[in-house]
């Protein structure tokens, strides 16, 4: 795994799982059976369940809608307009929807990418909400030597060009927060102090944030605190374990159950997206990954 897998990704996600459908029937027709028999696995209904489409790349979107649905949740992030339409046979929302983004580095900080951003969100804006869709991605882009001031001034400049047409729609910008210490150097909204000064900025009920717990564990830490401070600007979560970016059991440092609950008793309404890369090697390993990270955040 490199250290900016999702970098490649959405530069364009090269799928190639012919035989996985046979492969990995047996976790989905077990997952299926549990849910269908309303055993206890069945979950909770107290979180919105997503998982990141990046994540399960060795699935086509056909075969992760049936994974997800085996286990017993409906949405998926991270996924474009050409897919969207295999979501909709499935009844899988697409809880977290990109495309309009230049990539990962060259964002809403950067004057000079303003016009060609906010001509690419204004359309994907559309498309969100013509396809009964909520939240459309975003990020700050790498500082290359700028300010946090003078980004948080670009930011507010660029976006709010966008955010009355958002709000008009009824779609939300979200921000997504990344760690600079090891997965993305020098990237401006790699803390919750700056990037709620940009929700303050901007003062538009549409735009938030996406908290990656992953990525600021990492940075800053203390996550329960800085949501029950901060969840307002919150829109929208993504978890993976510390270190490594892989399962969230207890192979690793953060106790997703506790932040889970604290993330239900705000009174959060939007998704809590899986982003853990698996470690099996096999489908059937990978399904029950997933399934299992639903089940820790099951509260």
């Amino acid at each position: 795994m490199t250290n900016n897998p999702r970098r490649n990704v959405l530069k364009g996600l090269a799928i190639s799982s012919a035989a996985l459908v046979t492969s990995g029937s047996m976790s989905f027709s077990a997952l299926s059976s549990d849910h269908a028999r309303g055993t206890s696995d069945a979950l909770k209904g107290n979180i919105n369940h997503s998982v990141s489409r990046w994540t399960y790349g060795h699935l086509t979107i056909e075969e992760l809608c049936l994974l997800v649905k085996s286990i017993g949740f409906s949405a998926i992030d991270l996924v474009g307009p050409k897919d969207w339409p295999i979501l909709k046979q499935h009844g899988i929302d697409s809880s977290m929807c990109n495309g309009a983004e230049l990539n990962l580095v060259d964002g809403w900080i950067h004057p000079q990418f303003h016009e060609e951003l906010i001509e690419r969100y204004l359309k994907h804006i559309d498309l969100v909400a013509e396809a009964g869709y909520k939240n459309l991605i975003c990020f700050s882009g790498n500082a290359r030597g700028m300010s946090p001031e003078e980004g948080l001034k670009n930011a507010t400049q660029g976006l709010s060009k966008i955010m009355p047409h958002a709000e008009k729609k009824g779609v939300t910008i979200q921000m997504e927060l990344f760690n600079s210490k090891i997965n993305h150097p020098d990237y401006m909204a790699d803390n919750t102090a700056w990037s709620v000064s940009l929700c303050k900025q901007l003062k538009s009920p549409n735009f938030k944030l996406l908290y990656d717990i992953y990525h600021m564990q990492i940075n800053e830490g203390d996550i329960i605190r800085t949501i029950q401070e901060f969840h307002p600007y919150f829109g929208h979560y993504h978890t993976a374990g510390v270190p490594g970016r892989n399962e969230i059991d207890d192979t690793q440092e953060l106790y997703y159950p506790a932040i889970a609950k604290a993330i239900h008793k705000t009174g959060f309404k939007g998704y809590l997206a899986q982003e853990f890369v698996p470690t099996p090697e096999s489908a059937e390993g990978k399904a029950e990954s997933l399934n299992n990270a639903i089940k820790i955040c099951d509260v």
